[in-house]
């Protein structure tokens, strides 16, 4: 545990209990998702932890909690808090996919976020093409929009691409689907943040959501279902160019 740079970091929000607390527990989800600490591993007592974060024990115990509920440690009174598999990890919850895009996240990750995306959006893009309401096309729409006036290179833009996701899965009308609906969504922001990280998209991806948003509007499953498979292939092909730039290649 690298504890200099976590203190300085809490150090930061200590003008509120809330905010240190979070701080406390992202440093803690951070260093598990990016392997400093590992499977299997027994973190510090609680005291000594405190201390070396520089936080109170309540706002470690908080942070544990918070950690457990996320599948990714357990705390038994004799042995004290371990990290558990990986297989035990709620990986979509939107939190550990952001600790796990704090540093360069696995292939094993990425494939997977793929497959689920190539399993479930492009079946919700059908159904959303049946089913849509026309507050859903008007939530697509104002998406779409946001995402051409700012682009994906600002933070405004991969919201408004986050949405255009998270609105399609909601207009499945399907609750299974839209139950998914935050964590595919963030799986798309923080996969397109990723492949931008060290250069720029290699393309305009804005295209390919049209397409999708266009065939969801005038009621075609079929070439919902087919475009949304399109741009979900195209965002792959990017990612691995993306993962390129961080190797060197």
């Amino acid at each position: 545990m690298k504890n200099g740079t976590i203190a300085e970091e809490a150090g930061k929000e200590r003008g509120s209990g809330r905010r240190l607390r979070g701080a406390v527990i992202h440093m803690l989800g951070r260093a598990i998702l990016t392997g400093e600490h590992k499977p299997g591993d027994i973190l510090a007592g609680e005291v000594a932890y405190a201390e070396a974060l520089g936080v109170s024990r309540g706002a470690y115990r908080e942070a544990i909690q918070g950690l457990i509920a996320k599948g990714l440690v357990e705390s038994r009174p004799r042995t004290g808090t371990r990290v558990l598999p990986r297989q035990r990890w709620n990986i979509l919850d939107p939190d550990v996919l952001a600790w796990a895009f704090a540093g360069v996240p696995d292939i094993r990750l990425l494939r997977s976020l793929f497959e689920l995306r190539s399993a479930v959006e492009p079946f919700a893009a059908r159904l959303a093409a049946e089913r849509r309401s026309e507050d859903d096309l008007t939530i697509m729409r104002n998406a779409l929009e946001a995402m051409d006036r700012l682009t994906l290179a600002t933070d405004g833009g991969l919201e408004a691409d986050r949405a255009f996701h998270e609105a399609i899965l909601c207009a499945s009308q399907n609750d299974a689907l839209i139950a998914l609906s935050s964590s595919i969504a963030a799986g798309v922001e923080w996969t397109t943040r990723f492949k931008q990280r060290d250069r720029a998209l290699p393309r305009d991806p804005l295209p390919d959501h049209r397409r999708v948003y266009e065939a969801i509007a005038r009621g075609d499953p079929d070439a919902a279902a087919a475009a949304m498979t399109v741009l979900i292939k195209l965002a792959i092909d990017d990612t691995w160019f993306g993962m390129g730039a961080m190797v060197g290649v």
